[in-house]
């Protein structure tokens, strides 16, 4: 019998980061040279189990720019740990040489620099080269999807998550869990779950009617004599995160007694290896780990983490690949007597320039794009700026998004959520339509125009400030700050609710934000039902027709303490 020390030793030091060599900041020619498909594919098979992951594609079919969070901050026990270590921090802590490959794909440093050096990301033709690669390896690898794929691109919207099933199931998916898949409403849900050719997992998915699960809740796999248990878990906060008007027939939750139900039902049917394919994000996922007994790995999503090596909590391992289709896990487990005895673990950076397009994958891109192909390229304006979304307060997409809000809307103040999603652009590029979509495409994206007070403006910063930063993880919903146009004010992240949020003001006077003065807001990506406004694509395309260029200032409108 394998004891936990030795069980830690040996895991650790299979788990394997792709790559330890220093790379220079060399030419993009010299980059691809250095870079080889067979060594970014290169991997020592072990064990007797392989499981391939990939989450948060957010319907992204081609290649893209996209730079990681510069901010993004843990509270509690989560200070200072993983994955709320950016930069140059994140670089030290897993040993990453700034300027190489590694440093571009994972941290933000340098990143217009390195990506004119290293070029785009992603692509699900190159996906598929790499998925293949693994699955001539390892013949029974288990190819799972962590959810939030139907949704995110222009063509997404359009075919309402019918191109990203179809690339999907070419791809070979065998399970996947779940999140903004429900925007399209229950009843488009159900009609593309009844046509997969895979499970739509969700333990944690009840008929509200009668609190019943209402979705398999896990898969057994037998794969080379081993029997595998998925078990899907959808993001939790659906009602709450997203129009509950659009599936009310289902309730959702962490319901962290059902999971250990679920798991110990397994268990009892003799799976030797349990895992979780999770939408819940990395710091709830964490906190099940040491929670619920007898899960051996969980693959988590929604966080939209990229880390490195997995983390261990007890006798479970954690993984995170991502998001946007920039990785791809292989996880490789050595499974004996119904016992993990040890892993390896590579995250796979599909670099576009470097892995080959799978050519059967890339002609049914083509075939998905080509009835929207002009609609997709066509030029609407310029950036100067590096446009990108992604940190804990306002990225650039959002500053811009503002901006056309407060222009096209004629209001004092803007409002743009928090979401992850959303690719990058370098400065010098053309902004087409598919790229506003990349940042905006939703089924509930009218933009609204309405009177907010003063307290009302502050309720609002301090209920997402919450969802971020409370420092229990189960009080968290994953996403970044509410970006707001217009306004500034500090946060203290450090503070409960109710008492983060101060020195409010009017970006354009510098008046103080009176808590009972009424104030002309506009916003998109509203809960509510029936709101009425011009979709917010539209009215980005607007805005950016008259201005043509896009430069942006530095925004200095949120000042952040307690850090």
């Amino acid at each position: 019998m394998i004891t936990r020390r030795e069980f830690v030793q040996a895991a650790m030091a299979a788990s394997a980061l792709y790559g330890a060599s220093g790379f220079g900041k060399w030419s993009r020619l010299a980059a691809q040279q250095a870079l080889t498909q067979d060594q970014l594919l290169q991997f020592d098979d072990f064990g007797n189990v392989t499981l391939i992951h990939i989450t948060d594609i957010h319907a992204q079919l081609k290649p893209v720019w996209f730079r990681e969070p510069e901010i993004n901050l843990g509270v509690g026990a989560a200070k200072g740990q993983v994955p709320h270590v950016t930069g140059a921090e994140f670089q030290k802590m897993f040993g990453i040489p700034p300027g190489s490959p590694q440093a571009y794909a994972l941290s933000y440093p340098d990143f217009e620099a390195l990506a004119r050096t290293y070029g785009k990301m992603g692509g699900m033709d190159r996906v598929a080269t790499v998925v293949k690669a693994i699955r001539a390896a390892r013949p029974e690898s288990i190819l799972l999807d962590g959810g939030d794929t139907w949704h995110g691109s222009m063509t997404s919207f359009l075919t309402r998550g019918q191109d990203m099933v179809n690339v999907m199931n070419a791809l070979g998916t065998e399970a996947m869990t779940s999140h903004w898949e429900w925007t399209y409403g229950t009843d488009r849900v159900k009609e593309i779950v009844e046509g997969l050719p895979f499970p739509f997992l969700g333990a944690n998915i009840f008929e509200a009617e009668w609190d019943e699960p209402a979705f398999e809740p896990y898969k057994i796999f037998e794969k080379g004599g081993v029997r595998v248990a998925v078990i899907g878990q959808a993001f939790p906060y659906m009602p709450i995160a997203n129009p509950k008007w659009m599936f009310p027939e289902y309730s959702f939750g962490i319901r962290e007694e059902r999971m250990q139900e679920v798991v110990d039902e397994v268990r009892a049917e003799g799976v030797d290896l349990v895992v979780c394919l999770s939408h819940n994000g990395f710091d709830v996922d964490k906190k099940m780990a040491g929670r619920v007994r007898g899960i051996d790995v969980i693959l988590s999503g929604h966080t939209h983490d990229a880390v490195p090596e997995p983390v261990l909590v007890g006798d479970t391992i954690l993984i995170a690949s991502g998001s946007n289709g920039k990785f791809v896990s292989r996880v490789d487990l050595d499974v004996r007597d119904g016992r993990m005895m040890g892993f390896r673990h590579k995250l796979i950076p599909v670099f576009s320039d470097v892995i080959a397009p799978d050519p059967d994958m890339a002609a049914l891109i083509d075939a998905e794009r080509a009835p929207f192909k002009a609609q997709l390229e066509e030029k609407v304006g310029t950036t100067e700026s590096l446009l990108y979304r992604r940190g804990n307060f306002n990225g650039t997409w959002d500053d811009l998004i503002c901006d056309a809000i407060r222009s096209e809307r004629d209001a004092q103040i803007a409002l743009s959520p928090g979401v992850r999603w959303g690719t990058t652009l370098l400065p010098g590029e053309a902004i087409t339509r598919e790229d506003i979509h990349n940042v905006t495409s939703m089924t509930y994206g009218a933009c609204y125009r309405s009177e907010m007070t003063g307290e009302m403006l502050r309720t609002i910063l301090e209920d997402v400030a919450d969802n971020i930063f409370n420092t229990d993880p189960y009080y968290q919903q994953g996403g970044d700050m509410v970006r707001v146009g217009g306004l500034a004010y500090a946060i203290d992240v450090s503070k409960p609710i109710g008492s983060r949020i101060g020195a409010m003001s009017l970006v354009d006077t510098g008046a103080e934000i009176e808590p009972g003065k009424s104030y002309t807001v506009a916003g998109w990506a509203s809960v509510n039902e029936g709101t009425e406004g011009p979709q917010i694509w539209d009215v980005v395309e607007a805005h950016l027709r008259k201005i043509g260029t896009v430069r942006l200032n530095p925004n200095t409108s949120v000042t952040v303490t307690g850090i």
